[in-house]
C-alpha cells in the first residue's frame, strides 16, 4: 500500500491509522509495540490493538490504461516483476540513508540570518525568445546546480551554466510551448513535457532528441524522475499519469481514477519512489501507491486548479497550491493538513520547492516567497520579475536561489 509509517518511515504493507493520535502506522509494527507498552508511539495515549483502522484502498479502483478500451494492451510494457524489486530496493537504500542522516542538517547549508540578506545579483534575459516571451519551467541539476535548465514558450529548451554564464545546449523539436523540465541526476540527459502531448528525452551533448515518449493523448502538465533515474511519471489533461522508461521511451503503465473523470495539473514522486502525488482540475490531491497503481489517499480543502506539489525530503511534508491563494502543508504520516499559508488575495502560486535539507519551502507566483520550515514563517520575498513567476529553486546547500518568468529572465539571488 502507500504513505509513511510513524515508527518506521517506510511505506507500510499493511497500514492502519490510531484513532488517539491520527498516525499511520504499519500494522506489524504496531501491533508488537501495543504489546510491549500498551500506548501509542506518538503520544503515549492508552491504545489497544481493537482500535486500529486499517487503511482501505477505495473501492472505485483506477482503470489501468490497456485493461479497458482506452488503449491498445499491446502498447504497454507492463509492471513486471523485475521492475517492481527494483524500484522496492531503491526505496529501501533510500529510507537506510534518511534513517543515518537522522534530523541533522548539514553544516554547510545558509542559516536563516544569511538568507534572509539575499538579494538579486544577475538577472539573464537573453535565453528565449523575445518575440515569444516567457520561461515556463525551471529545473536545476542535482549533482551540479551551477547547471540550469529552462522551457520556454517559444517551445526550446535551455541548458545554462550559471558560472561561466554561458547556454550549453539549445533543444529544439517540441511544437508547442515547453512546459516541465527536468534534469537527470547522473547522466547528461535532460528530460521535457509540452502541451503538444509529448515528452522529449535529450542528450546534452549532442543538443539531440533521443527519444518521443508519447503516454499522454493531451497536454502533458506535469513531469517527474523516479529516484533509480530509470523511470519518468507524467501527468495530462487527458486525465491519465503514466510510468515511461527513458531507455526504450516505451510507457509500462498509464492509469486513471474513473471515479474522479478530471485533467490531471502536476505530479510528483515521493523522494522514496514508490508512492506519489498528482493534482486535479477540481482542486483534489490525490497519493498513489505505484507498485499497486492505486489512489490511496485523497487529500482535499483547496479550491480551484491544483497548480503545484512538493514532497519535502524528510519524506513526510507535503506542499501544495491551487487557484485559492493558499499554500497548505500535509502530514503523510497523519493524513492530515496541518499548517494553510493564507496569501494576500488574488496572490498566484505556479511553482513549489524544498530545498535539499527540507529546511526552507520556496514559492513562486506573484512573486517570489521563501519561507523557514516548522516555523512556516516568512524570512525573504523578492519582486524583481516583472511579470509571473513560473518556477523557483535551490542552489547547493541554499548558497543561492534561482527563478524565472514571464518576463523571459532568469534571475539569481545570493549574499
Amino acid at each position: 500500500m502507500a504513505l509513511i509509517c510513524s515508527i518506521s518511515n517506510e511505506v507500510p504493507e499493511h497500514p492502519c491509522v490510531s484513532p488517539v493520535s491520527n498516525h499511520v502506522y504499519e500494522r506489524r509494527l504496531i501491533e508488537k509495540y501495543i504489546a510491549e507498552n500498551g500506548t501509542d508511539p506518538v503520544n503515549n495515549q492508552p491504545l489497544s490493538e481493537e482500535q486500529l483502522i486499517d487503511i482501505k484502498v477505495p473501492s472505485s479502483q483506477p482503470n489501468v490504461a490497456g485493461a479497458g478500451e482506452s488503449m491498445d494492451l499491446g502498447e504497454l510494457a507492463g509492471m513486471t516483476p523485475e521492475i517492481i524489486q527494483k524500484l522496492q530496493d531503491k526505496a529501501t537504500v533510500l529510507t537506510t540513508e534518511r534513517k543515518k542522516r537522522g534530523k541533522t542538517v548539514p553544516e554547510e547549508l545558509v542559516k536563516p540570518e544569511e538568507l534572509s540578506k539575499y538579494r538579486q545579483v544577475a538577472s539573464h534575459v537573453g535565453l528565449h525568445s523575445a518575440s515569444i516571451p516567457g520561461i515556463l519551467a525551471l529545473d536545476l541539476c542535482p549533482s551540479d546546480t551551477n547547471k540550469i535548465l529552462t522551457g520556454g514558450a517559444d517551445k526550446n529548451v535551455i541548458v545554462f551554466d550559471k558560472s561561466s554564464e554561458q547556454i550549453l545546449a539549445t533543444l529544439k523539436g517540441h511544437s508547442k510551448k515547453v512546459t516541465s523540465v527536468v534534469f537527470h541526476p547522473s547522466q547528461d540527459l535532460v528530460f521535457s513535457a509540452s502541451p503538444d502531448a509529448t515528452i522529449r528525452i535529450w542528450s546534452v551533448p549532442n543538443a539531440s532528441c533521443v527519444q518521443v515518449v508519447r503516454a499522454h493523448e493531451g497536454s502533458v502538465t506535469g513531469l517527474s524522475l523516479h529516484a533509480t533515474g530509470d523511470y519518468l511519471l507524467s501527468s495530462s489533461d487527458d486525465q491519465y499519469w503514466a510510468f515511461s522508461d527513458i531507455q526504450t521511451g516505451r510507457v509500462l503503465t498509464k492509469v486513471t481514477d474513473e471515479s474522479s473523470g478530471c485533467a490531471l495539473t502536476c505530479a510528483q514522486f515521493h523522494p522514496d519512489g514508490l508512492i506519489f502525488g498528482t493534482g486535479t482540475m477540481d482542486s483534489q490531491i490525490k497519493i498513489w501507491d505505484l507498485k499497486e497503481r492505486t489512489n490511496v489517499a485523497n487529500f482535499p480543502g483547496h479550491s480551484g486548479p491544483i497548480t503545484s506539489i512538493a514532497f519535502s525530503e524528510n519524506g513526510y511534508y507535503l506542499a501544495t497550491a491551487a487557484d485559492d491563494s493558499s499554500v497548505k502543508l500535509w502530514d503523510l504520516r497523519k493524513l492530515k493538513n496541518f499548517k494553510t499559508l493564507q496569501l494576500d488575495n488574488n496572490f498566484e502560486v505556479k511553482s513549489l520547492i524544498f530545498d535539499q535539507s527540507g529546511t526552507y519551502l520556496a514559492l513562486g507566483g506573484t512573486d517570489v516567497q521563501i519561507y523557514i520550515c516548522k516555523q512556516w514563517t516568512e524570512i525573504l520575498h523578492f519582486t524583481e520579475h516583472s511579470g509571473l513567476t513560473t518556477g523557483v529553486a535551490f542552489g547547493h546547500h541554499a548558497k543561492f536561489i534561482a527563478s524565472t518568468g514571464m518576463d523571459r529572465s532568469l534571475k539569481f539571488y545570493s549574499l
